[in-house]
């Protein structure tokens, strides 16, 4: 029964003392329990998932952990060989295959780029003149360039050219000098001997009156004493012409002497040319001008004056990682492809570095792994794909290299 206090209250009082009341708040209970049931079922469904799909691959993942080397389960021995912003294109993907090797690499000229520096001691010279423009092809020794010091040391080998020249006639007049003071002492021996003899007979002539009483003694006494004043020239005579004649005129002390001056001036000539050679910047290797670095008037910039390489002539430089090298040798075949160009370039092994260092081709994510170890492989293009790759020096490219071919000689 309903009290009259309770029916002056707004709402419904329901009272639970019988059973009928309490079947009707039970129902909403169960179902609440329910739902925390289907709450604590999902996490073994995710969980069922991932590990039916690591054992049980859909084709799509099999050839995703076919292209990459990856081992399903918790961590993995082969990393993966591209970064990750890197997509292989589909091409190269529908004919790789287990044993390939996949990692990025650098289309670069035969024996790399060339920086073509200013010569050692240029000290503060700017660049004069640039006398190429980029894709000229040079040979090796062609002057790329000139500096402002050039006319300075052009006058420096004109005057040491002056000072050769002195020196060279001054050794002809050495030479001539010491001829004709030989000749000379050969023409006074000549006649010092002549006097002798004629002294000689003139005191026979004398002892031969003197003893017949015709002449006197003090004439006897004078030409005694002329006969030996002539003999004592012809000495004289003899050891004037031994310093000349006993020894070529080659060989003669005064011109030894000019010789040596000459020698000394010629060799600050060649000094002065090779000073003079600083002020023109050659060409290292015959190759093309990659870029230009440098503009007349400016010091010569420390990343060199310009770049060069021998493009007719590419390769690509590859990294590949340290535990997949044992699967690569010279001579296998390899594909590059380049994402940016959509273009396919074929080439083959050609050598395998002999250190282990750190990855250089990465991508620009900051969560790349950039300390990676990897081994480059050098991979020579051939003809076709060398002349498309010539005008792409640095380009990235992704290179697959089939370790399942024949390698070629």
């Amino acid at each position: 029964m309903t009290d009259q206090s309770d029916q002056d209250l707004p709402i419904e009082i329901v009272r639970h003392g019988d059973g009928t009341d309490g079947a009707v708040a039970a129902a909403p209970r169960a179902r609440f329990r329910k739902r925390y049931l289907l709450l604590l079922f999902i996490p073994v469904l995710l969980f069922s998932g991932g590990v039916i799909g690591l054992y049980f691959q859909p084709p799509g993942l099999q050839k995703f952990y076919e292209i990459t080397g990856l081992q399903p389960g918790a961590g993995s021995a082969s990393p993966i060989a591209l970064p990750p912003d890197i997509e292989i294109p589909q091409d190269m993907v529908e004919t790789m295959r287990v044993t390939d090797v996949v990692g990025l690499a650098r289309l670069l000229p035969q024996g790399d780029v060339s920086i073509v520096a200013a010569p050692y001691g240029a000290g503060d010279a700017r660049v004069a003149e640039i006398l190429v423009a980029e894709g000229d092809r040079l040979e090796k020794g062609t002057p790329v360039a000139r500096l402002d010091n050039h006319d300075v040391l052009q006058s420096a080998v004109l005057q040491a050219e002056a000072n050769v020249a002195i020196r060279e006639a001054t050794l002809m007049q050495t030479r001539v000098a010491v001829q004709n003071s030989r000749d000379e002492a050969q023409a006074a021996l000549d006649q010092a001997r002549s006097a002798a003899v004629e002294a000689k007979a003139e005191l026979e002539r004398t002892r031969a009156l003197f003893q017949r009483g015709v002449t006197t003694s003090a004439t006897l006494d004078a030409v005694t004493a002329a006969e030996q004043q002539a003999a004592l020239a012809v000495t004289k005579a003899e050891a004037t012409l031994s310093r000349y004649a006993s020894v070529a005129v080659a060989d003669q002390p005064d011109v030894i002497v000019a010789e040596r001056n000459l020698d000394a001036v010629k060799a600050d000539l060649t000094r002065a040319q090779r000073d003079l050679a600083r002020a023109d910047v050659l060409a290292p290797i015959t190759g093309t001008v990659l870029n230009i670095h440098a503009t007349p008037g400016e010091r010569p910039p420390a990343e060199g004056i310009m770049e060069m390489g021998d493009t007719a002539h590419m390769m690509a430089e590859v990294e590949v990682y340290q535990d997949r090298i044992v699967q690569v040798q010279p001579g296998q075949p390899v594909e590059l492809v380049s994402t940016a160009l959509g273009r396919t370039f074929q080439g083959m092994v050609k050598y395998i570095g002999l250190t282990v260092g750190r990855q250089g081709l990465v991508s620009d994510d900051t969560a790349a792994n950039t300390d990676a170890r990897v081994i480059r492989v050098m991979v020579e293009l051939d003809a076709a794909s060398s002349e498309i790759a010539s005008r792409f020096t640095n380009l990235e490219v992704i290179a697959r290299i089939d370790t399942h071919a024949t390698p070629q000689q």
